[in-house]
Protein backbone atom coordinates (compact mmCIF):
# COMPACT_ATOMS: atom_id res chain seq x y z
CA UNK A 1 0.00 0.00 0.00
CA UNK A 2 1.08 3.88 -0.87
CA UNK A 3 0.33 6.32 1.01
CA UNK A 4 0.77 10.51 0.70
CA UNK A 5 0.37 12.42 3.53
CA UNK A 6 0.53 15.43 5.48
CA UNK A 7 -0.49 16.36 8.65
CA UNK A 8 -2.42 13.38 9.79
CA UNK A 9 -1.95 12.24 13.34
CA UNK A 10 -5.14 11.79 14.12
CA UNK A 11 -6.18 9.00 11.71
CA UNK A 12 -2.51 7.53 10.47
CA UNK A 13 -1.83 4.78 13.01
CA UNK A 14 -5.60 3.37 12.47
CA UNK A 15 -4.54 3.24 9.28
CA UNK A 16 -1.47 1.37 9.46
CA UNK A 17 -3.61 -0.87 12.11
CA UNK A 18 -6.51 -1.10 10.18
CA UNK A 19 -5.24 -2.41 6.78
CA UNK A 20 -2.36 -4.77 8.83
CA UNK A 21 -5.71 -6.32 9.93
CA UNK A 22 -6.76 -6.54 6.36
CA UNK A 23 -4.16 -7.95 4.61
CA UNK A 24 -1.50 -5.59 3.77
CA UNK A 25 1.82 -6.35 3.88
CA UNK A 26 3.51 -2.97 3.61
CA UNK A 27 3.76 0.41 3.31
CA UNK A 28 5.14 3.02 1.49
CA UNK A 29 4.61 6.40 2.65
CA UNK A 30 5.41 9.53 1.53
CA UNK A 31 5.16 12.37 4.31
CA UNK A 32 4.54 15.60 2.53
CA UNK A 33 6.01 18.54 5.21
CA UNK A 34 3.77 17.06 8.25
CA UNK A 35 4.66 19.47 11.29
CA UNK A 36 2.46 17.63 13.67
CA UNK A 37 3.37 14.05 14.84
CA UNK A 38 2.17 12.32 11.94
CA UNK A 39 6.24 11.35 11.21
CA UNK A 40 7.00 10.11 14.74
CA UNK A 41 3.80 7.72 14.16
CA UNK A 42 5.67 7.27 10.69
CA UNK A 43 8.94 5.85 12.20
CA UNK A 44 7.14 3.76 15.28
CA UNK A 45 5.58 1.51 12.34
CA UNK A 46 9.13 1.54 10.37
CA UNK A 47 10.80 0.37 12.81
CA UNK A 48 8.29 -2.31 13.34
CA UNK A 49 8.88 -3.51 9.74
CA UNK A 50 5.55 -2.46 8.69
CA UNK A 51 6.74 0.62 6.67
CA UNK A 52 9.39 -0.30 4.18
CA UNK A 53 10.40 3.37 3.27
CA UNK A 54 9.07 7.10 4.22
CA UNK A 55 9.91 9.47 1.86
CA UNK A 56 9.99 12.67 3.24
CA UNK A 57 8.66 15.03 -0.04
CA UNK A 58 9.31 19.00 0.60
CA UNK A 59 7.12 20.13 -2.21
CA UNK A 60 4.54 22.31 -1.93
CA UNK A 61 2.42 22.23 -4.90
CA UNK A 62 0.22 19.13 -4.69
CA UNK A 63 2.03 16.97 -7.08
CA UNK A 64 0.40 13.59 -6.33
CA UNK A 65 0.59 12.06 -9.32
CA UNK A 66 4.29 12.31 -9.51
CA UNK A 67 4.59 11.25 -6.04
CA UNK A 68 2.17 8.53 -6.05
CA UNK A 69 3.79 7.30 -9.31
CA UNK A 70 7.16 7.52 -7.78
CA UNK A 71 5.87 4.76 -4.73
CA UNK A 72 4.69 2.69 -7.00
CA UNK A 73 7.78 2.15 -8.77
CA UNK A 74 9.46 1.70 -5.83
CA UNK A 75 6.63 -1.25 -4.91
CA UNK A 76 7.31 -3.09 -8.23
CA UNK A 77 10.62 -2.82 -8.62
CA UNK A 78 12.34 -3.17 -5.12
CA UNK A 79 9.62 -4.44 -3.24
CA UNK A 80 8.31 -6.85 -6.21
CA UNK A 81 4.91 -6.35 -4.98
CA UNK A 82 1.85 -7.64 -7.26
CA UNK A 83 -0.80 -5.43 -6.14
CA UNK A 84 -0.72 -2.45 -4.32
CA UNK A 85 -3.76 0.30 -3.12
CA UNK A 86 -2.60 3.62 -3.88
CA UNK A 87 -4.81 5.13 -0.49
CA UNK A 88 -4.62 8.15 1.56
CA UNK A 89 -4.77 8.56 5.19
CA UNK A 90 -8.63 9.02 5.42
CA UNK A 91 -9.25 5.93 3.51
CA UNK A 92 -10.34 2.45 4.92
CA UNK A 93 -10.30 -0.33 2.33
CA UNK A 94 -12.34 -3.61 3.60
CA UNK A 95 -13.44 -6.27 2.66
CA UNK A 96 -15.48 -9.14 4.57
CA UNK A 97 -13.80 -11.64 3.32
CA UNK A 98 -11.44 -10.13 6.40
CA UNK A 99 -8.28 -9.79 3.73
CA UNK A 100 -8.07 -8.07 0.68
CA UNK A 101 -5.11 -10.59 -0.87
CA UNK A 102 -8.30 -13.16 -0.73
CA UNK A 103 -10.16 -10.62 -2.84
CA UNK A 104 -7.90 -10.53 -5.56
CA UNK A 105 -7.52 -14.23 -5.80
CA UNK A 106 -10.90 -14.44 -6.76
CA UNK A 107 -10.57 -11.68 -9.83
CA UNK A 108 -9.14 -12.46 -12.86
CA UNK A 109 -8.26 -8.97 -13.62
CA UNK A 110 -5.09 -6.69 -13.22
CA UNK A 111 -7.53 -3.10 -11.69
CA UNK A 112 -10.04 -3.59 -9.15
CA UNK A 113 -12.82 -0.41 -9.09
CA UNK A 114 -13.73 -0.02 -5.22
CA UNK A 115 -16.61 2.35 -4.10
CA UNK A 116 -16.31 4.80 -1.16
CA UNK A 117 -18.66 5.99 1.05
CA UNK A 118 -18.39 8.95 3.37
CA UNK A 119 -18.20 8.49 7.52
CA UNK A 120 -20.03 11.45 8.99
CA UNK A 121 -17.92 13.33 11.23
CA UNK A 122 -18.79 13.04 15.46
CA UNK A 123 -16.91 16.08 16.85
CA UNK A 124 -17.36 14.71 20.48
CA UNK A 125 -16.99 11.21 20.00
CA UNK A 126 -13.55 9.15 19.40
CA UNK A 127 -13.22 8.21 15.05
CA UNK A 128 -13.24 4.91 15.74
CA UNK A 129 -16.94 4.88 16.81
CA UNK A 130 -18.28 7.14 13.80
CA UNK A 131 -21.09 4.60 12.36
CA UNK A 132 -23.07 6.90 10.17
CA UNK A 133 -22.24 6.01 6.72
CA UNK A 134 -23.23 7.74 3.39
CA UNK A 135 -25.00 4.78 1.15
CA UNK A 136 -27.03 6.93 -1.50
CA UNK A 137 -25.73 9.93 -2.83
CA UNK A 138 -28.08 13.00 -2.51
CA UNK A 139 -28.66 14.40 -5.81
CA UNK A 140 -30.31 17.56 -4.74
CA UNK A 141 -27.85 19.43 -2.55
CA UNK A 142 -28.34 22.96 -2.78
CA UNK A 143 -31.64 22.60 -2.62
CA UNK A 144 -31.66 21.31 0.65
CA UNK A 145 -29.31 24.05 1.72
CA UNK A 146 -25.86 21.85 1.58
CA UNK A 147 -22.87 22.58 -0.10
CA UNK A 148 -21.92 21.13 -3.45
CA UNK A 149 -18.63 20.07 -1.73
CA UNK A 150 -21.31 18.19 0.95
CA UNK A 151 -19.81 15.03 2.63
CA UNK A 152 -23.26 13.43 0.76
CA UNK A 153 -22.10 14.16 -2.58
CA UNK A 154 -21.47 11.50 -5.56
CA UNK A 155 -17.95 10.15 -4.62
CA UNK A 156 -15.75 8.46 -7.70
CA UNK A 157 -14.27 4.84 -7.62
CA UNK A 158 -10.95 4.17 -6.45
CA UNK A 159 -8.71 1.86 -7.98
CA UNK A 160 -6.31 -1.32 -6.69
CA UNK A 161 -4.01 -2.41 -9.50
CA UNK A 162 -1.58 -4.98 -10.15
CA UNK A 163 2.27 -4.02 -10.67
CA UNK A 164 2.47 -5.79 -14.05
CA UNK A 165 1.71 -3.81 -16.99
CA UNK A 166 1.25 -0.02 -14.54
CA UNK A 167 1.81 2.80 -17.52
CA UNK A 168 0.91 5.47 -15.32
CA UNK A 169 -1.84 6.51 -12.37
CA UNK A 170 -4.49 9.61 -12.17
CA UNK A 171 -4.69 12.90 -10.06
CA UNK A 172 -6.60 11.27 -6.88
CA UNK A 173 -5.92 7.75 -7.40
CA UNK A 174 -9.35 7.44 -8.86
CA UNK A 175 -8.08 5.39 -12.29
CA UNK A 176 -5.01 3.65 -12.94
CA UNK A 177 -4.01 3.06 -16.91
CA UNK A 178 -2.54 -0.36 -17.57
CA UNK A 179 -1.63 -2.25 -20.57
CA UNK A 180 -3.50 -4.62 -21.29
CA UNK A 181 -6.30 -3.14 -19.14
CA UNK A 182 -8.61 -5.58 -17.46
CA UNK A 183 -10.69 -3.93 -15.22
CA UNK A 184 -13.21 -5.40 -12.32
CA UNK A 185 -16.46 -3.76 -10.65
CA UNK A 186 -17.37 -7.19 -9.02
CA UNK A 187 -14.96 -7.49 -5.80
CA UNK A 188 -16.68 -7.05 -2.15
CA UNK A 189 -14.00 -4.15 -1.18
CA UNK A 190 -15.31 -1.15 0.04
CA UNK A 191 -13.89 2.08 0.88
CA UNK A 192 -14.92 3.89 4.70
CA UNK A 193 -14.19 7.85 3.56
CA UNK A 194 -13.32 9.75 6.66
CA UNK A 195 -12.77 12.78 4.46
CA UNK A 196 -13.97 15.10 7.54
CA UNK A 197 -13.06 15.20 10.86
CA UNK A 198 -14.50 17.95 12.37
CA UNK A 199 -14.18 21.96 11.82
CA UNK A 200 -10.35 22.32 13.05
CA UNK A 201 -9.27 19.81 10.78
CA UNK A 202 -11.55 20.99 7.88
CA UNK A 203 -10.16 24.15 7.89
CA UNK A 204 -6.19 23.09 8.13
CA UNK A 205 -7.28 20.65 5.14
CA UNK A 206 -8.29 23.70 2.90
CA UNK A 207 -5.53 26.18 3.83
CA UNK A 208 -2.89 23.62 3.11
CA UNK A 209 -4.70 22.28 0.58
CA UNK A 210 -5.50 25.66 -1.49
CA UNK A 211 -2.11 26.68 -1.27
CA UNK A 212 -0.25 23.91 -2.41
CA UNK A 213 -2.80 24.03 -5.45
CA UNK A 214 -1.96 27.17 -5.81
CA UNK A 215 1.73 26.76 -6.68
CA UNK A 216 1.14 24.11 -8.74
CA UNK A 217 0.27 25.05 -12.96
CA UNK A 218 -1.92 22.79 -13.48
CA UNK A 219 -5.05 24.53 -13.75
CA UNK A 220 -7.49 21.19 -13.71
CA UNK A 221 -6.63 19.78 -10.37
CA UNK A 222 -7.83 20.38 -6.98
CA UNK A 223 -10.82 22.40 -8.32
CA UNK A 224 -12.72 22.15 -5.63
CA UNK A 225 -9.97 22.75 -2.99
CA UNK A 226 -9.05 26.18 -4.98
CA UNK A 227 -13.27 27.22 -4.63
CA UNK A 228 -13.33 26.12 -0.58
CA UNK A 229 -9.85 28.07 -0.25
CA UNK A 230 -11.17 31.07 -2.01
CA UNK A 231 -14.35 30.69 1.15
CA UNK A 232 -11.65 30.66 3.18
CA UNK A 233 -10.19 33.96 1.86
CA UNK A 234 -13.53 35.50 2.07
CA UNK A 235 -13.35 34.49 5.42
CA UNK A 236 -16.67 32.33 5.34
CA UNK A 237 -15.71 28.87 5.58
CA UNK A 238 -17.63 27.89 9.20
CA UNK A 239 -20.83 28.82 7.20
CA UNK A 240 -19.28 26.53 4.08
CA UNK A 241 -18.52 24.19 6.71
CA UNK A 242 -22.17 23.54 8.20
CA UNK A 243 -23.44 23.14 4.72
CA UNK A 244 -21.01 20.34 3.93
CA UNK A 245 -21.79 18.41 6.85
CA UNK A 246 -25.19 19.66 7.62
CA UNK A 247 -27.07 20.29 10.95
CA UNK A 248 -28.62 17.38 13.02
CA UNK A 249 -32.11 17.94 11.27
CA UNK A 250 -30.40 16.73 7.80
CA UNK A 251 -28.70 13.77 9.49
CA UNK A 252 -32.21 12.66 10.83
CA UNK A 253 -33.44 13.13 7.82
CA UNK A 254 -30.90 11.20 5.37
CA UNK A 255 -31.39 8.41 8.15
CA UNK A 256 -35.24 7.89 7.30
CA UNK A 257 -34.88 8.30 4.06
CA UNK A 258 -31.62 5.66 4.01
CA UNK A 259 -29.28 7.71 2.16
CA UNK A 260 -27.30 7.68 5.43
CA UNK A 261 -27.05 4.62 7.24
CA UNK A 262 -25.94 2.82 10.87
CA UNK A 263 -22.85 0.97 10.08
CA UNK A 264 -20.91 -0.74 12.52
CA UNK A 265 -18.42 -2.34 10.28
CA UNK A 266 -15.50 -0.49 10.93
CA UNK A 267 -16.28 0.20 14.84
CA UNK A 268 -16.56 -3.41 15.77
CA UNK A 269 -13.18 -4.02 13.56
CA UNK A 270 -11.05 -1.06 15.74
CA UNK A 271 -12.56 -2.08 18.74
CA UNK A 272 -10.49 -5.11 18.35
CA UNK A 273 -7.69 -3.47 17.71
CA UNK A 274 -7.50 -0.31 19.29
CA UNK A 275 -6.34 -0.66 23.10
CA UNK A 276 -8.25 2.54 23.66
CA UNK A 277 -11.50 1.95 21.42
CA UNK A 278 -14.23 2.83 23.40
CA UNK A 279 -17.51 3.70 22.25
Amino acid sequence: MTLLVRNEADIIETNLLFHRQMGVDGFIVTDNNSTDETANILRKYYKKGWIKEIINEPGNNYNQKKWVDRMIKIAKNKYHTDWIINADADELWYTPLGNLKKEVDYLACNIVSCPLMNVMPEEKTPLSCWNKVVVSPIQDLEERGLSKYAIYNIQINKEMHRTKGYIRISDGNHFVEMFPEKRSYNSTIVIYHYPVRGYSHFQKKVVQGGEAINNNPAKNIGTHWKALYDIYLQGKLFEEYKKVVGDKNVVGQMLDEGSVKIDETVPLILKKILSKAKC
